[in-house]
């Protein structure tokens, strides 16, 4: 069960970023022979408002075929008036950005949604104490609940960590103990930690883990408004981030993955629960939209830059010139999927 809901969640997050394109060339005049949901063999299709909509045996993709316009042949090209070809820089770069932007949209829907049902929060409950930590010498207990920092209100344990890393100076901590309130004073340590990609940094601390209770947030059509935005935004970064760090080599090759990462995700979170399932495909979702506005040529991101030389220079990019890159594009694309699919067996035996 779980594995089908993957392939139906990564199917959706295909159709919304190919119907981003499909409304955006509709929009701009363009006639789309073809939208398919899948690659390889055609399994079901249909004809309707003059398009052929199919799905495909092998759901790892999908592509919307404009006229005029091949990624597997750049050479083939009309410049009949419903052509992608006649289109201006501008027209073919608002085409373009219509996928990514379709997935963002869903994340910040999905994340939406999510904060509708009350998302699970940690709650800045004390835990463990290191032994001669600023929390310790500055006697804060076990189970003690931490309700302001500063005099500024504190609602999850992750809210408290922010305030404790950016801070200057000593803190005054309220302290929610056995149903009294009590004022702590404390100065955080810059010690050693390791960050969500795996990298040592330095970070201020104050010695204490959480106890790991949760709870639930009833947040106001104003706060879900803001959950979603921050959400949407928080992953977009950290996977921009993630990429360049692959990039730079500060995260190792082998912590790329590929479908099957995916897969497996989606089908966890779907044991754990439909809200789970909603994260991830928000997470997932936004992962397509960043990726495919990489500046690698096949992708999104490849051709917006070639539109963007056009927009600069007044002339298409030098057709030789194109299908060379198209052709590296394509091999940089599958060394990914493989190096992805490599590292997700590598992961499966260990």
């Amino acid at each position: 069960m779980g594995y089908l809901v993957s392939i139906l969640v990564l199917s959706a997050l295909i159709f919304f970023h190919e119907l981003g394109h499909y409304t955006a060339a509709r929009l701009m005049g363009v006639y789309v022979e073809v939208f398919s949901i899948g690659f390889g063999k055609k399994l079901f299709s249909f004809t309707k408002f003059n398009t052929q909509w199919s799905i495909s045996a092998i759901p790892l993709g999908g592509y919307v075929k404009m006229k005029g316009q091949d990624d597997s042949d750049p050479t083939k090209k009309s410049y009949d008036p419903d052509s992608y070809n006649t289109k201006t820089p501008l027209q073919k770069m608002f085409i373009l950005v219509a996928g990514p932007l379709a997935n963002f949209i869903l994340a910040f829907i999905l994340y939406f949604i999510i904060a509708l049902g009350s998302p699970l929060a940690i709650a800045p409950v004390v835990g463990d104490i290191v032994q001669d930590s600023p929390a310790a010498h500055a006697g804060l207990q076990k189970d003690d609940t931490i309700t302001a920092i500063n005099n500024t209100p504190v609602k999850t344990w992750k809210e408290m960590a922010k305030i404790i890393s950016t801070s200057q100076g000593s803190l005054d901590v309220e302290v929610q103990r056995g149903g009294y309130i009590e004022h702590l004073v404390l100065t955080p340590e810059l010690k050693e930690a390791k960050n969500m990609y795996g990298e040592t940094i330095q970070r201020k601390m104050i010695g204490i883990s959480s106890a790991g209770k949760t709870f639930r947030q009833n947040l106001t059509l104003g706060e879900c408004f803001t959950y979603a935005t921050q959400q949407t935004i928080f992953a977009s970064t950290m996977i921009f981030t993630g990429l360049q760090k692959l990039v730079t080599g500060d995260v190792p090759a082998s912590e790329m993955g590929g479908v099957i990462s995916i897969v497996k995700i989606t089908s966890d979170a779907a044991d754990a629960g439909w809200m789970s399932v909603l994260f991830f495909a928000a997470l997932i979702s936004v992962n397509l939209g960043v990726l495919n506005l990489l500046p690698i040529p096949a992708l999104d991101g490849g051709h917006i830059m070639f539109n963007i030389y056009e927009l600069i220079f007044r002339r298409e990019v030098n057709e030789a010139i194109m299908v060379k890159l198209t052709i590296a594009g394509w091999v940089i694309l599958f060394g990914l999927m493989g190096l992805g699919l490599f590292n997700d067996i590598n992961r499966l035996v260990g």
